[in-house]
């Protein structure tokens, strides 16, 4: 799999052909966030892209190759190397920082160390506001995680599917298909202690 500018190459060969490669960040942005975490931000596409369109955003990814690409080209963004798994952001006063909406695009929930997706959706669950949005997008991948185990693990984080997608130009969810964009929703009743 490419890795770095090399993976950015392929984004760039598909926008010269005049294929639309902000789609996640339009289905993002159309939620009106005021501030997104780009959980397994790779190069930062979608990040920069929310950026760009006035959007507060902090991006995460393991892969310290991908990160340094989205360091380059947005260096006055905030961009944290980490496992999703045991992420845990905290301010200044030691606080967890919250967020409107979290973002994991790009087939982030399948590419995840297996045995650690519960773990990875609990922690980016935490990082959510009351109200606040868990938007995924990933292929449906026999032998892989599975969008059923990703439902389990959601509800068990607490939170409530809101919408779901068959594709980032929200094309409609059938049930059918190999790919799934789901938004959750962290409950309005939800504490600051959660």
């Amino acid at each position: 799999m490419p890795r770095g500018a090399d993976y950015d190459e392929r984004f760039e060969r598909l926008a010269a052909t005049g294929h639309n490669v902000h789609g996640e960040a339009s289905f993002v942005a159309g939620y009106g966030p005021r501030n997104v975490l780009d959980a397994g931000c790779g190069t930062g596409r979608v990040g920069i892209e929310l950026a760009r369109r006035g959007i507060s955003v902090v991006g995460v990814d393991i892969d310290s190759a991908m990160l340094r690409v989205a360091k380059e080209k947005a260096p006055d963004l905030e961009w944290h190397l980490g496992d999703l798994s045991r992420l845990e952001l905290v301010d200044d006063a030691d606080r967890r920082v919250r967020f409107d909406s979290v973002v994991c695009a790009g087939n982030v929930m399948i590419f995840l160390a297996p045995g650690t997706e519960r773990a990875a959706v609990t922690q980016l669950s935490k990082h959510l506001r009351a109200g606040g949005l868990l938007i995924s997008g990933f292929q449906l991948v026999p032998g892989r995680y599975s969008l059923e185990s990703y439902d389990t693990d959601v509800a068990a984080a607490g939170l409530e599917l809101y919408e779901r997608f068959a594709s980032w130009d929200r094309g409609r969810w059938t049930g059918a298909g190999g790919y799934a964009v789901s938004v959750h929703r962290r409950p309005t009743t939800a504490t600051a202690t959660d």
